[in-house]
């Protein structure tokens, strides 16, 4: 819904259908998949020591994220009624990846450092609120490239405006 509201022209109506499957893949799985994988990570790799939590990291962004990705793009496929259910995932798993690693690391780094155990998955959730605005952009009418997202506010903003805008 927030992504909708940041991309919404005067008189277009919100796209109530995609906000529900973003909402069903959010709730069903991504929920779900934080909660158990931040406890398992802590299981596995306990503390705030520098090793422990660059392991969590790292462990992270080679196992969680591209499962979430995964998720995210092929859920969203299965819920929209697209034949080749891949076909998303295939196109922009790779750029979503490679931006996922300009947000993530960061993140669960404060995350692991700052956070108390017991708050992580919310903290995670919060976070994740912001990625999953970009996330749905890319799966609507991006490449998965932050780069794409940009271009498309800008020139949103140039629409608006009437002219370029000033830097």
């Amino acid at each position: 819904a927030a992504q909708q509201l940041l991309r919404r022209r005067p008189g277009q109506e919100p796209d109530w259908a995609q906000t529900r499957h973003v909402a069903l893949v959010a709730l069903s799985f991504h929920g779900n998949f934080n909660y158990v994988w931040l406890r398992g990570l802590e299981r596995a790799l306990p503390g705030r020591a520098p090793r422990a939590v660059l392991a969590k990291v790292l462990c992270d962004q080679l196992v969680g994220a591209p499962v979430a990705i995964l998720a995210f793009y092929t859920g969203m496929s299965i819920l929209q009624g697209k034949e080749n259910i891949f076909s998303d995932c295939k196109k922009k798993f790779w750029n979503t990846y490679k931006t996922g690693l300009m947000y993530w690391p960061f993140v669960q780094l404060s995350n692991f450092v700052l956070v108390p155990v017991y708050l992580r998955t919310a903290y995670t959730g919060l976070c994740g609120f912001l990625w999953a605005i970009f996330i749905c952009f890319s799966q609507q009418s991006g490449d998965g490239t932050a780069k794409s997202a940009f271009l498309w506010f800008q020139r949103e903003k140039v629409n608006a405006d009437g002219e370029p805008s000033e830097k």
